[in-house]
């Protein structure tokens, strides 16, 4: 944290101002986050960005109302107005509330809590870096059809104070890597586009720049190239209802989009729903409504080792935890706030995180996981005579409560007699969320299981974008309608 002020001083002497003037319930943060941004795009450095910020945040319970207020100058003078601002807005929502906002219990806590990392990647010089991502630009143009390229890292280190009436002090420090190559190729009108490790920027961890490093970038560049290149000339997907196998990073973004987002508790109770929609998954639902086959297992899980979504507290000092979600099938939790969890009788499932310190904590994924089953893939292709193995993400669309969705992968395999054929461009699969689900047979083990990180996830007015992360395995669906998009 910034060195100009004591954060434990300063966070005591604004929740007692905001006690005084007759809150019952008051929490600061206190954040600050640098974030490097670099990108080469075809042969040139087209991006090189670096920020920094700092400042805090006072949410205050007032009469059942909740207020909010925040600043960029951490002191004395900017703590004790935040908080006066904090209550006047409380005062005000109350006289409007439907309700009086009520707050599951948590226990007090203190303590330090770092993330790990070998290699502080704001140490590691900006040459080596952009070197890094100019190799492997450098092999991807060796194709004489590609284009574009693309290649990225990203790096983020966020230091926070939590405090809240209730006791608790927690201060959390957490560093997060990423990086990514893409190529595309083009050919008169046709135009295609191939990813490593994954769509929309790669792959992310709460690691270091040993992270980037363990990619091989350079080693899957000419693979990337040579993919893009053979989709020029690839037969179109088939139409009509096929077996399909869906890998990790496809998968991932199937498990956000129809998993992730429909089990915000805030959503089911309509708190959050002029941007992000509502859901199907309604109160009534709990431990009867069969989501998935028996083989889909679901989990909230802010406590995996490494994983975007993990963490030790959430933003109401709730500590992170692991939720069963879906049991063999069967519908069983949320993701849920303190007020959102009284509502039920529960107690928080810590989900309820904020886009930095000038944003209200609001109900985020953590890591929402479907766990891995018993197949080895090679064997999962084995054992499907005829069908389509679809991989990476390149468009999506799904409905405000999450139930009619469409996907679009960047390529796919014609699986023929338990053999992998012929690549097929612009596949596209579309269903229900439940029957799709219920569609599910077979899910592989935990050698194939991975936990993507998704730093992109957007909710909220104004828009907080989340670090979540997705740990899943390749998997198989009976019956989809598939389709090539012309």
């Amino acid at each position: 944290m910034e060195n100009s002020v004591d954060p434990r001083v300063f966070c005591d002497k604004v929740l007692a101002h905001a006690k005084s003037l007759g809150a019952d319930y008051a929490d600061i943060r206190i954040v600050h986050r640098d974030f490097e941004y670099t990108q080469v795009k075809t042969g040139k450095v087209e991006n090189l960005e670096s920020t920094s910020d700092y400042g805090f945040g006072v949410r205050v319970l007032y009469d059942g109302a909740w207020g909010f207020s925040s600043s960029p100058r951490v002191d004395d003078q900017d703590g004790l107005r935040v908080a006066d601002e904090a209550v006047r807005i409380a005062r005000a929502s109350a006289s409007t509330k439907r309700q009086d906002v009520k707050l599951a219990p948590v226990d007090v806590y203190e303590g330090t809590f770092k993330s790990d990392l070998e290699i502080d990647p704001f140490d590691v010089p900006l040459d080596e870096k952009i070197g890094l991502l100019k190799d492997a630009d450098s092999i991807i143009r060796q194709n004489e059809k590609i284009k574009v390229t693309d290649c990225t890292m990203e790096f983020w280190k966020f230091n926070q104070v939590f405090a809240s009436t209730d006791g608790s002090y927690i201060e959390q420090s957490k560093v997060e890597s990423g990086a990514g190559i893409s190529a595309t190729a083009i050919e008169g009108s046709e135009v295609q586009t191939r990813s490593y490790p994954g769509a929309m920027g790669g792959d992310y961890r709460a690691a270091g720049y040993e992270f980037v490093k363990s990619l091989e970038l350079i080693e899957h560049a000419e693979q990337v190239a040579n993919e893009a290149a053979s989709l020029l000339s690839a037969p179109v997907c088939p139409s009509g209802e096929h077996t399909i196998i869906l890998d990790s990073g496809m998968l991932a973004l199937q498990v956000h989009e129809s998993c992730g987002h429909p089990i915000e508790l805030d959503r089911v109770f309509g708190m959050e729903s002029s941007y992000a929609g509502t859901s199907f998954l309604t109160t009534d639902k709990l431990g009867t409504f069969h989501y998935g086959s028996d083989v889909v297992n679901i989990t909230a899980d802010a406590t995996i080792p490494g994983a975007l979504g993990s963490f030790a507290f959430d933003d109401e000092g709730v500590p992170g935890q692991r939720v069963e979600i879906v049991n063999q099938g069967v519908f069983n939790g949320y993701l849920t706030s303190r007020e959102t969890a009284a509502e039920m009788g529960w107690t928080s499932g810590g989900a309820m995180r904020a886009d930095g310190w000038d944003r209200i904590p609001i109900i985020r994924m953590t890591n929402i996981n479907l766990l891995p089953g018993d197949w080895n893939f090679d064997e999962l292709i084995a054992d499907t005579p005829d069908g389509l193995y679809m991989v990476e993400v390149k468009s999506w669309s799904i409905d405000d409560k999450r139930l009619n969705f469409q996907f679009g992968t960047e390529i796919a395999w014609e699986i023929k007699d338990g053999s992998l054929g012929r690549v097929l461009k612009n596949p596209i699969y579309s269903g229900i969320t439940p029957q799709f689900w219920n569609s599910c047979d077979a899910i592989c083990n935990e050698d194939e299981w991975h936990v993507w990180g998704v730093p992109n996830c957007g909710k909220g007015e104004p828009m907080q974008s989340a670090h979540v992360g997705h740990g899943v395995a390749a998997s198989r669906f009976r019956n989809v309608k598939t389709e090539g998009a012309q």
